[in-house]
């Protein structure tokens, strides 16, 4: 026998222990490091309250985001969502955004849709009209903060806020500017351009797009004629997720235009948010409709190439990992270069007392 041999295995089951012990080590203060960062970057320069609003018998359960030093009262922004079960944050996807507002001296204002988050009601029983003056008692109800200043509130709006925006402008004539960005104009326009781009994008066939067209010419006579749901899946055949509930919601909303109200933002300053991926919203018939009912120097215009229709970096986008890790890590560079700050200088501009156009 070789003598010492004895001692070896345990020796190496030692080593092998302090090698598995030191990764779980190394591992443990990797995640901790990660979570410190995960932290880091979802703190933000803000001061949120949850705020219940109760104006014109609603009740709406919000967030009122102040800037992180001094009592005001300070201009605000009151936020209008696009489509969708949105709550007050939209899954923490506007901090950034308040954020940037809050740096340059602005409150906002964002609650949920009626039906998300415990809110009570339900958002697919709302007309544009009805969400135009949910804002307005919302704007009534700030007026009354004291966190507040009651002359400098304006709104921010996305997707299919545009058809709620310049009904809330017409009905509240001391709207002092508007955020819109990726606005539909027209809804049955919006439909089509939505539907060819989504179809070029996944590239379907000729024979594809043609029976695509002739199902959209379906729907919108059924639509035109106020069909219901039952005639409809009849129709059609596979729903393909369209519920009854969102063919109610659909039918109360599918004559939707903002050209009738866009003019009450005459004069008003409006930056206008476009991106150059956006296969929602046709981007080129936005611009035109803006230009053509808000002419003159209040309007201003930002484009941003590399963008999608919620103002994301298209190449986070595209890549559902890399658009997971962003969210969580560096959800601030989720946005296109310069949109946050862009809106930012904005907001700064007009207590300058002009825009930077």
């Amino acid at each position: 026998m070789v003598k010492g041999t004895r001692g070896a295995a345990p020796t190496r089951r030692r080593r092998a222990l302090r090698a598995v012990l030191a990764t779980l080590a190394a591992l443990a203060v990797t995640a901790t490091g990660l979570m410190g960062l995960v932290v880091w970057q979802h703190t933000y320069e803000l001061r949120e309250e949850a705020v219940t609003v109760r104006h014109g018998g609603r009740t709406l359960h919000g967030v009122l985001a102040l800037p992180e030093r001094g009592e005001g009262p300070f201009p605000l922004v009151v936020f209008v969502h696009g489509d969708g079960p949105v709550d007050a944050t939209h899954d923490t996807f506007y901090r950034p955004i308040w954020e940037a507002f809050a740096r340059a001296g602005y409150a906002s204002l964002s609650w949920n849709k009626p039906g998300v988050a415990g809110a009570p009601g339900d958002w697919l029983d709302q007309t544009m009209d009805d969400r135009a003056r949910e804002a307005v008692d919302a704007i009534a109800w700030a007026r009354r903060r004291p966190e507040v200043d009651g002359d400098r509130i304006g709104l921010w709006g996305a997707s299919q806020a545009g058809w709620v925006l310049p009904k809330i402008a017409a009905e509240d004539g001391r709207i002092r500017f508007a955020v819109a960005v990726s606005p539909a104009v027209n809804w049955h326009r919006q439909g089509r351009y939505n539907l060819l781009a989504e179809l070029r994008r996944d590239g379907a066939s000729p024979s594809e797009v043609a029976a695509a067209l002739s199902r959209r010419e379906t729907v919108l006579e059924l639509l035109g004629r106020g069909a219901p749901y039952e005639e409809y899946v009849r129709a059609v055949g596979d729903p393909q997720g369209m519920t009854a509930a969102r063919w109610r919601f659909v039918s109360e909303n599918h004559t939707a235009d903002a050209g009738a109200d866009l003019p009450a933002l005459r004069g008003v300053p409006v930056l206008l948010v476009l991106a150059g991926h956006d296969v929602n919203v046709d981007t080129a018939d936005t611009e035109a409709a803006y230009r053509r009912l808000l002419p003159g120097p209040s309007l201003r215009i930002a484009r941003y190439p590399g963008a999608t229709h919620g103002l994301v970096k298209h190449e986070v986008e595209a890549s559902p990992l890399r658009l997971t890790l962003t969210a969580l890590c560096a959800p601030r560079a989720l946005f296109a270069e310069g949109f946050l700050a862009d809106q930012q200088h904005f907001l700064a501009t007009l207590d300058a007392g002009g825009e930077d156009r």
